[in-house]
C-alpha cells in the first residue's frame, strides 16, 4: 500500500520522502489562468498550489529523482468551454514533462484527456462522488486509471468496488480534512479564516418551536440542546480539533490510521494524506504516522497497527469519542448482527 502526500512547495518532496511518502499531489495555478478567469480554480483551493510551470518541473524531476510519481490536480467539478482547452494545454505541458498522473473531478474533462494519447494517468477525484461499481466502470471507459472514494464511503463499500473492477487501482483517504457534508456536492472553495473561512465552518442560529403551537417542554429542550452540543463537537473533530497537534507533534483529525489493514485487504492501491495548504511540518507528521502504522501492520499484524495507531497521538480518548473516524466501522464488534446484517442489505443494494 503507497503513501500519497499533497505539497505545495517542491522543497517539501524531498523531506516528505524521508518520512515515508511514496506519490505526492500538487495543483499550480498559472499566472495566465488568473488574469484571464480571475480565479484559482484549477483544483478548488485558493491557496497551497506551485505558483508556476517553472515549479511544476521541478517538482516531476525531484520526485522521480527519488523513484516517486507526482500526481497533478484538477478537480474543480466542473469549467468552461474556454477553461477545458486552457486545461488541455496544461496537461500538454505536463505530459512534456512526464508527469505521472493527473487527477480530474469532472467527467467532461476526463473524456477530453481521455481521447488524447498521453502517457499520464487519470485518477478520478473524490470529488467525482464514484460510489459503485457501474460509476467506477463509466469512469474507466471515458480514461480513468484509478479511483479516489469519496471520504464518508464505507469499507464494505469500497470492498465490493475492488473486487468488481480489477483493472482500476483505488486509493482512499486515511488523514486529515473532514467534510461535514458531501464534498461532491460542494460548490464552493475553502477560504481561510480572516475571508470567511468553509461555508460549512458558519454558526447557525435556530429557534425551535412546536408544530401544535405549544411551548416546548422541558425535555424537548434540553434534546435540542444537547443536538446542538454533539453537532458542534462533531464539526470540531472534522476540522482537525481545531487543526491542532498533540503533545509529541502529532496532527489530530479525521482519521483512518486503524483501518490501515483493513484497507490493504480490500485492494485498495494507496491512501491519501489531505491538506495541500497545510504547514510543512503538518505534513511531515502526517506522513510519519502513517508509514509507522504501515510498517507496523507488515511486521506484527492487524492488532499490533491498530493499538499503536490509537495511542501514538497520547491521547485516545479523541478515538474512543468516535467523531474523527473516516472508517468507524473497524471500532464496531463482530458480533454486533444487526450491524452485519444492515451491511449485507446494502452490500446487495449496491452491486
Amino acid at each position: 500500500m503507497k503513501i500519497t502526500a499533497p505539497i505545495s512547495r517542491v522543497e517539501e518532496i524531498s523531506l516528505l520522502s524521508d518520512a515515508g511518502a511514496d506519490e505526492f499531489y500538487c495543483s499550480v495555478v498559472p499566472e495566465s489562468w488568473t488574469k484571464k478567469f480571475r480565479t484559482s480554480a484549477v483544483s478548488r483551493r485558493a491557496f497551497g498550489n506551485l505558483s508556476s510551470f517553472d515549479d511544476l518541473a521541478r517538482a516531476i524531476v525531484e520526485a522521480h529523482r527519488l523513484g516517486k510519481k507526482l500526481h497533478l490536480v484538477m478537480n474543480s467539478q466542473h469549467y468552461t468551454g474556454e477553461q477545458l482547452i486552457c486545461l488541455l494545454e496544461l496537461a500538454t505541458i505536463f505530459d512534456s514533462l512526464k508527469g505521472d498522473a493527473i487527477i480530474v473531478g469532472d467527467e467532461t474533462l476526463l473524456a477530453l484527456l481521455g481521447s488524447h494519447s498521453f502517457n499520464f494517468a487519470i485518477h478520478v477525484s473524490s470529488i467525482a462522488s464514484c460510489r459503485n461499481s457501474e460509476a467506477a466502470k463509466f469512469h474507466h471507459e471515458l480514461g480513468a486509471d484509478r479511483i479516489i472514494f469519496p471520504r464518508n464511503m464505507k469499507i464494505f463499500e469500497m470492498e465490493i468496488m475492488t473486487i468488481a473492477c480489477p483493472e482500476l487501482e483505488f486509493e482512499s483517504f486515511v488523514l486529515n480534512d473532514g467534510c461535514v457534508f458531501e464534498e461532491g456536492s460542494c460548490h464552493t472553495i475553502h477560504l481561510p479564516g480572516k475571508l470567511g473561512g468553509a461555508i460549512c465552518l458558519d454558526n447557525y442560529q435556530s429557534i425551535e418551536q412546536r408544530v401544535d403551537g405549544q411551548s416546548l417542554t422541558q425535555q424537548e429542550q434540553v434534546a435540542f440542546r444537547l443536538n446542538d452540543e454533539h453537532y458542534q463537537s462533531w464539526v470540531w473533530y472534522r476540522f482537525g480539533n481545531g487543526f491542532s497537534m498533540s503533545q509529541n507533534g502529532f496532527p489530530y483529525g479525521p482519521c483512518g490510521l486503524c483501518a490501515m489493514p483493513r484497507l490493504a485487504s480490500a485492494g485498495v492501491t494507496s491512501v491519501k494524506i489531505a491538506g495541500r495548504d497545510a504547514s510543512t511540518a503538518r505534513k511531515i507528521k502526517s506522513v510519519e504516522m502513517v508509514a509507522q502504522v504501515r510498517q507496523k501492520f507488515e511486521k506484527s499484524g492487524v492488532n499490533c497497527a491498530k493499538e499503536l495507531a490509537r495511542n501514538m497521538r497520547e491521547q485516545p480518548e479523541h478515538c474512543q469519542e468516535g467523531y474523527m473516524c473516516y472508517y468507524p466501522e473497524v471500532r464496531m464488534k463482530k458480533s454486533d448482527k444487526s450491524i452485519e446484517q444492515s451491511n449485507n442489505v446494502i452490500s446487495v443494494l449496491n452491486i
